[in-house]
C-alpha cells in the first residue's frame, strides 16, 4: 500500500504538468507504463485488503479476545478502506485499459 501514494502523485504531477504545458502525453510508451504500473498496484493492493481482511476475521473469531472491541471495530474500518481502494485502483486501471487502444 505505501507504493500506491508516490506512485499517484507522480501521476498528478505529470498531468498536471502537462496541463499546464498544453501539451497531453499521448505517447504508447508512457501510457503502457502507466497501465502497467496500475495493473501492479491493483494486484498489490488487492492482495493487501485480502490480508488485512484475514487478519480482522481472525481477531474476530479467536477464543480469546486479543483486542479490545474499539480496536477491532478500527481493524474493520481499515479493512474495508482498503477494499474501497482496490475499488478505485481497479476503475481507474480499467479506464487506462480502455484508454491504451485509442493511441
Amino acid at each position: 500500500m505505501g507504493l500506491i501514494i508516490p506512485w499517484s502523485s507522480t501521476l498528478a504531477l505529470i498531468d498536471a504538468y502537462s496541463v499546464l504545458v498544453k501539451c497531453p502525453i499521448r505517447q504508447p510508451g508512457i501510457v503502457l507504463i502507466i497501465v502497467v504500473g496500475d495493473w501492479v498496484l491493483t494486484v498489490l493492493t488487492l492482495a493487501a485488503a485480502c490480508s488485512t481482511a484475514g487478519v480482522v476475521d481472525i481477531l474476530l473469531r479467536a477464543d480469546k479476545s486479543y483486542c479490545p472491541q474499539k480496536f477491532c471495530s478500527r481493524y474493520q474500518i481499515s479493512a474495508a478502506m482498503a477494499f474501497l481502494s482496490w475499488f478505485l485502483s481497479l476503475a481507474s486501471s480499467l479506464f487506462n485499459l480502455w484508454l491504451l487502444p485509442s493511441l
